[in-house]
């Protein structure tokens, strides 16, 4: 058995021995994944060439029209049923021929249909960028894919057009198809096929006439017809020509000398002076184009057979191309044109859009003043825009406030100077005035410029680009400080601040403004391409923004759009030139729950001043058409949401405190706070004052005066009020004091005094206490009055210290002072000119209403005795004189004319009237 055991073991170790290295497996299994790969692919591929379409002779002459519908499906447009003009090979001239292969397949007559090494540079490029980074089509690719199949960047679809390729270098020759390529292709302005564009740009109709500069602008506009179009973009063009004359140069079509001759010409010297039509809903087929190109991996509304079902509302879309028309029956005033640097004519331009708030569907655009050519620039859409000015400040300023540190619409921001930007320069408010303390609604409706550059800072540049990024605002660069302002480096377009802006009127939920709902291929394949709503704030930041833009309409500077009986929210924005000689650009954004508006107006490339009065512009745009689109539909107001409370505060409380019961109606606001951040505490400022205590009056024989005395919280800011009445008669103000006593001196003897004490807060001369009273009775001694009288018989003394001062509001406050046995004052007030009026007092003085700015007055003033022998001795009369100022100087400071030095406080001061 032992034996045997042994064997087996010994078997086992020789087996082992003899087992494969393991870099001999490793090889062995990658081969047979490679070969399993390659099976793979083959499989693959042969299944995609199996399941390509047909070459269908039919589909090779002319591009597919495809039909533009709008939002109610109603056929709006047959694009590239019109603008072709078929040309056989013999039609084409040599340096045509030469400069379209040069650019667009160099080996077109020596490859099978597919260039081996233009694949190859694909490859290595696609491996290093990602598939679909460059391609590698001839030109028989390129007519396979504009006759039968799309322009999705897929593997399937790039096998089945190389296969495609192949077989139609076997049913036609290289010249039938260069001549389908040119018949085929689109060049822009509406010009399908080469022949066509000769027409349209150069107005030739044989296209043996075409020069070595015209031939290379018709090679190199395919590559982007709108981005190259000569009218439009000359210089653009320019560089594109050149680079297709570099290119023949290249490829030994041309000399060097020849191309540098070519390049010497003046692009508009070429074109004909009959441009394209302006074309109906132009603007917003543009957009379509664009939308389709972008979501479609490239496909061509005009070239590739689609139905392209639209969000347009062309009742809307015909009334703002009437707004932006130069019809005399045009509503909107614009200015005429003016010149720009080089003297050339310009007109002040327009872009403008409209969404449905609902969902960000675009129901109109208005692309340029006058109508939009064909391939013409679109100022709702074209380029990066322009810098959008005050109408920035809800998306980088107040909403991310909101958002991030849930600030109220009433929150403080101290307004008190420029703003000091670090670097010796300042920013100031457009009206170059600082009300100090404003709430966020204030400085937002009054667009102050200050206020939203310091909560710019308070949210921060990054926090401030995430919340603009995601209202679909395109910020390339770091944010400067005065992109807060809209005067920096961020640009947008008309169609981006009205996505932006519908966000805020549909509770925070944002989606790409959209003009496509869907396309349907000619294989009736059918792609969705409605974007998808996200969250970009919170409903809270959206309703609070609002209600504050609804604010801007009705008080603050958007004023001009605002539409009695209609919930409008919006704001103004314009820029300025920087030396300082006007605004190149004025935006109005604006929007009800049912149509968001965007308006824009300015010299298009040009930076050139608005004249002041067409400014307002935007905000007449907007009005006209929100009023027209909203005839005859429910627009029902923007609804609070349960994240907002509004809550009543004081009014110049900091932070914001809850109204007293004492606070009066004049001082309470109603703001608005996201949903636990309200006040709590209730302020204090208006609580009414306690009254004074232990109230007491005496009389002083030695001095004849009467002492008063009181308590009152020595901690207290307040001064106060002493008044008296003598024998029950009228109260008079004696004085206000911060002291709690005040002696009343010069007593009218057997005389009966009321003195009354009200304390007054120094803080606010409103809040006043309970007024408290007390009474003292002066003692008479008839017989000691009368040998006083008798004594002094005929001693009346003159009054002092008589002064009139002017107090605006038509009144003169005329005073004295006296000092002798009791009397009474006649006071005579003569105007200059006019007759003396008298009057008899026993205070010490007197206010003279109905004062006349301008006229002189001459006051005297005479004492007559009252008592005893005293009775009826008239003193020596006082006089003194005051005239009136005119016009603006009676609203300035108090004036006064003084005969004597101005009394102090003293006897007598309590019967001034």
């Amino acid at each position: 058995m032992a034996d045997n055991s042994q064997s087996r073991t010994a078997r086992r170790k020789q087996k082992k021995s003899k087992k494969k290295p393991l870099w001999k497996r490793i090889m062995l299994i990658t081969g047979i994944v490679i070969l399993a790969l390659v099976i793979g692919v083959g499989a693959l591929f042969t299944y995609y060439v199996a399941t390509a379409p047909e070459i269908d002779a039919s589909k090779l002459s002319d591009p597919f029209s495809s039909k533009i519908y709008d939002k109610d499906g109603e056929l709006i447009a047959d694009l590239g049923e019109k603008q072709r003009t078929k040309i056989g090979y013999d039609d084409l001239p040599q340096v045509l021929i030469d400069a379209v292969i040069a650019t667009e397949d160099s080996r077109f007559f020596e490859h099978p249909g597919i260039d081996i090494w233009r694949i190859g540079g694909a490859i290595i490029s696609n491996l290093k960028n990602g598939f679909g980074s460059e391609g590698a089509s001839t030109i028989t690719q390129q007519v396979v894919e504009k006759s039968f199949l799309s322009h999705e960047k897929k593997l399937k679809l790039k096998v089945q057009e190389q296969w495609l390729a192949l077989q139609l270098e076997q049913d036609y020759s290289k010249e039938e198809i260069l001549e389908m390529y040119l018949n085929k292709v689109y060049y822009g302005a509406g010009a399908y096929g080469v022949a066509k564009a000769a027409q349209i740009y150069f107005g030739k109709t044989d296209l043996s006439e075409l020069t070595l500069p015209e031939a290379a602008i018709l090679a190199g506009l395919p590559q982007r017809p709108s981005g190259y179009n000569p009218f439009n973009h000359p210089d653009l063009t320019k560089k594109r020509m050149n680079t297709v004359l570099h290119l023949m140069v290249m490829h030994g079509k041309i000399t060097e000398k020849q191309a540098n001759e070519a390049k010497k010409v003046d692009i508009p010297s070429l074109l004909t002076d009959e441009k394209p039509d302006t074309s109906s809903y132009e603007a917003f087929i543009q957009r379509v184009k664009k939308e389709v190109e972008k979501k479609v991996d490239g496909a061509d509304i005009y070239t590739d057979g689609l139905k392209v079902y639209t969000t347009l509302d062309t009742d809307i879309q015909e009334h703002v191309e009437f707004l932006l028309s130069d019809s005399e029956d045009n509503p909107i005033p614009y200015p005429e044109s003016t010149k720009d640097s080089e003297g050339n004519e310009v007109k002040l331009q327009a872009g403008m859009v409209v969404l449905d708030t609902n969902n960000g569907a675009i129901r109109a655009i208005g692309g340029a003043r006058g109508g939009l050519e064909k391939g013409g620039w679109n100022y709702a859409i074209d380029g990066n825009g322009r810098q959008p000015g005050s109408a920035i400040k809800p998306i980088l300023d107040y909403g991310p406030v909101i958002e991030n540190k849930q600030w109220s619409t009433y929150h403080q921001l101290n307004d008190d100077k420029p703003y000091d930007l670090g670097n010796g320069n300042t920013v100031d408010n457009w009206h170059n005035k600082h009300p100090g303390w404003v709430s966020m609604r204030m400085a937002l409706s009054d667009s102050l410029n200050v206020p939203a550059l310091k909560t710019f800072k308070e949210v921060g540049k990054k926090d401030a680009k995430e919340f603009a990024e995601g209202l679909g605002i395109n910020v390339k660069d770091e944010l400067q400080t005065t992109d807060a302002i809209g005067g920096a480096g961020l640009n947008v377009t008309p169609m981006e601040m009205a996505g932006a802006y519908r966000a805020f009127g549909n509770e925070g939920i944002y989606n790409d403004p959209y003009a496509v709902t869907k396309v349907v291929f000619p294989d009736d394949r059918e792609v969705d391409l409605k974007p998808k709503p996200e969250a970009a704030m919170s409903d809270s930041t959206a309703y609070m923004i609002t209600d504050m833009l609804k604010t801007v309409i009705t008080e603050g500077t958007g004023y001009r759009a605002n539409i009695p009986g209609l919930a409008v929210a919006g704001k103004t924005g314009t820029t300025n030139l920087e030396d300082g000689s006007g605004s190149p650009d004025s935006w109005f954004s604006g929007y009800t729950t049912n149509y968001t508006i965007t308006a824009w107006t300015g010299y298009g490339g040009q930076q050139l001043p608005i004249p002041t009065e067409y400014k307002v512009t935007p905000q007449l745009l907007f009005k006209n058409t929100m009023t027209e689109i909203s005839k005859n539909i429910e627009t029902a107001d923007f609804k609070k949401p349960n994240s907002v409370v509004e809550v009543a505060v004081e009014k110049g409380s900091n932070p914001a405190k809850l109204p007293s019961d004492y606070t009066p109606e004049s001082k309470i606001i109603t703001e608005l706070f996201v949903k636990g951040t309200e006040p709590t505490k209730t302020s204090e400022k208006f609580d009414k004052l306690d009254p004074v205590s232990k109230l007491k009056a005496k009389y002083d024989k030695e001095n004849n005066s009467v002492n008063v005395e009181w308590d009152y919280d020595e901690d207290a800011d307040v001064s106060f009020e002493v008044s008296a009445s003598v024998n029950g008669g009228q109260m008079q103000n004696l004085s206000s004091t911060e002291d709690t006593s005040i002696e009343i001196s010069n007593v009218e003897p057997g005389a009966e005094y009321t003195i009354q004490v009200v304390a007054v807060s120094n803080k606010d001369d409103a809040n006043a206490s309970e007024a408290k009273s007390t009474k003292v009775k002066v003692p008479g001694d008839k017989e000691k009055d009368e040998d006083e009288n008798e004594e002094n018989k005929g001693n009346i003394n003159p009054v002092t210290g008589l002064s009139a001062t002017y107090e605006g509001g038509n009144t003169i406050d005329v005073s004295w002072q006296y000092n002798g046995p009791p009397a009474t004052f006649e006071v005579i007030v003569s105007p200059e000119g006019g007759a003396p009026q008298k009057q008899t007092v026993d205070s010490n003085g007197i206010k003279i209403d109905n004062a006349q700015p301008g006229q002189t007055y001459m006051i005297s003033v005479t004492p007559i005795g009252k008592n005893g022998a005293n009775r009826g001795v008239r003193g020596e009369p006082q006089g003194t004189s005051l005239t009136i100022p005119n016009g603006e100087e009676a609203n300035g400071d108090d004036q006064e004319n003084n005969e004597d030095d101005h009394p102090g406080e003293g006897p007598g001061h309590q019967g001034r009237e």
